[in-house]
């Protein structure tokens, strides 16, 4: 199934980037005259091969008013074009042994195949034609309406934690396109037609808004050759938009929202920290904030786990995370949820003087070597993965960073200092810039 979570899940990943000098030799990356990025990762152990297109084009470059026109438009591409009827895209790469997919994220929507290699023409052909000529009548756009807002409600309307998150994440972002729904907001989605799925896919699918990754059995040559035959002859959008989006104004005080769900049988805490995000270049405090993470609530000897679930025996389940790899300012996030008999007042008191405990003793040097180890073991697993390899680039990308930059990463993370965490743990861990959320049942009336 096509869905909208697909980009989270991929946030979530451990991005980790080749390291050896001969690993790095195998990724190529140049660009076409039309603007069109191409990134090749050969690997030549079995003859498959992943293509995806990624667009520098998501939810939150949309028009206010049509949230999500960029996941629809995602749908809408498995319609037909001037020369494939609709579903023969799907059909034709199943056919040939292959699978296909897509999904859409806040800063990127993007397109892959994964098929044996000497495929790889007939899939460049096919993707390259949806990326100008894709044809819609109004049927499609009613078809495909409704089965977007069936995907809310089943996604969405149907789980009080996904309502949550979004009225949480809409606190988080008073201003910036983050905190509108990817999938967008109902009362929006019902009224989005073909004018509105037009005006975006014309916008934002462009070869010079566009990054095409080939990861396998493949050859720069080859891939150059195929690239500048089936995407070289597609123009360049020459007025496509500054990619800027409106900025969050400065949070001045803490945020809490508490929601009442008679579907909820966990209660849990919440608390979102707004964070920078990895820049190109200067990666080193997204790198802290990643190791951060790991520390607080990465693993069973983090040491959230350590306070709550094991000392004080206030929490059944603990996490930390860090999304790094956003366009704009991103979010550090924690969470509690309360052992039997615990209140989430409780819970929240708890993970608040673990924090503080932390803040104050610091970095336990052979848990931070330890969550290294991990990462090196991670990057070596991650050679392994081509198409892995192809989704981490492209999403990097996407959102302003180089291929330097991926290829840079391990090695900052191996290099980053426990003061370096430390300072980034109190420049981040402000509760004037945080959202804190409480999602229960409703209380329980005589």
């Amino acid at each position: 199934m096509r869905h909208f979570l697909a980009g989270l899940t991929l946030a979530l990943l451990p991005f980790a980037a080749p390291t050896s000098a001969s690993t790095a030799d195998q990724v190529t990356h140049f660009t076409l005259d039309n603007g069109l990025d191409v990134v090749v990762i050969e690997d030549h152990r079995a003859p498959v091969v992943t293509q995806m297109l990624w667009y520098r084009a998501g939810s939150a470059d949309e028009t206010p008013g049509v949230s999500g026109v960029a996941h629809f438009l995602e749908h809408l591409l498995f319609k037909g074009t001037e020369t494939m009827a609709p579903g023969e895209f799907s059909a034709t790469v199943a056919r040939n042994g292959g699978s296909d997919n897509a999904f859409t994220s806040y800063d990127y929507t993007a397109y892959f195949q994964r098929i044996a290699a000497d495929r790889l023409e007939l899939i460049m052909r096919m993707e390259s034609d949806r990326m100008t000529n894709l044809q819609l009548d109004e049927a499609d756009i009613l078809t495909e309406r409704d089965v977007i807002i069936e995907e809310r409600n089943q996604r969405v309307e149907n789980s009080p934690g996904a309502l949550f998150r979004e009225q949480k994440n809409a606190m988080q972002y008073l201003n910036h396109r983050y905190g509108v729904p990817i999938i967008g907001w109902r009362h929006e989605m019902e009224a989005l037609d073909l004018d509105a799925a037009l005006d975006y896919y014309r916008t934002f699918y462009a070869p010079n808004n566009a990054i095409l990754i080939v990861a396998g059995d493949v050859t720069p040559e080859n891939v150059r050759a195929l690239a500048e035959t089936y995407y070289g002859p597609i123009a360049a959008n020459p007025d496509l938009p500054e990619r800027v989006r409106p900025q969050e104004p400065p949070q001045l005080a803490e945020r809490r929202i508490t929601m009442r769900d008679a579907r909820v049988s966990q209660p849990y805490v919440t608390r979102s920290y707004l964070a920078p995000e990895r820049d190109s270049g200067a990666q080193e405090k997204a790198a802290a904030l990643t190791l951060l993470a790991d520390i607080l609530g990465g693993g069973q000897t983090s040491l959230l786990v350590e306070k709550l679930q094991f000392q004080t025996q206030t929490a059944v389940q603990v996490g930390a995370s860090y999304s790094g790899l956003s366009l704009d300012d991103t979010t550090f996030d924690l969470f509690v949820v309360p052992a039997p008999g615990v209140t989430l007042e409780q819970a929240e008191a708890a993970m608040d003087e673990a924090l503080i405990t932390f803040l104050e003793t610091g970095v336990d040097a052979d848990q931070l070597e330890r969550i290294k180890m991990q990462f090196r073991a991670s990057e070596t697993y991650a050679r392994d993965d081509a198409g892995g390899l192809a989704q981490r680039y492209g999403q990097a990308l996407t959102q302003g960073l180089t291929v330097a930059d991926v290829q840079a990463w391990p090695a900052l993370i191996q290099a980053t200092t426990a003061e370096e965490i430390m300072q980034a743990a109190r420049d981040v861990l402000d509760r004037t810039q945080s959202v804190t959320g409480w999602l229960m049942a409703p209380e329980v009336t005589q």
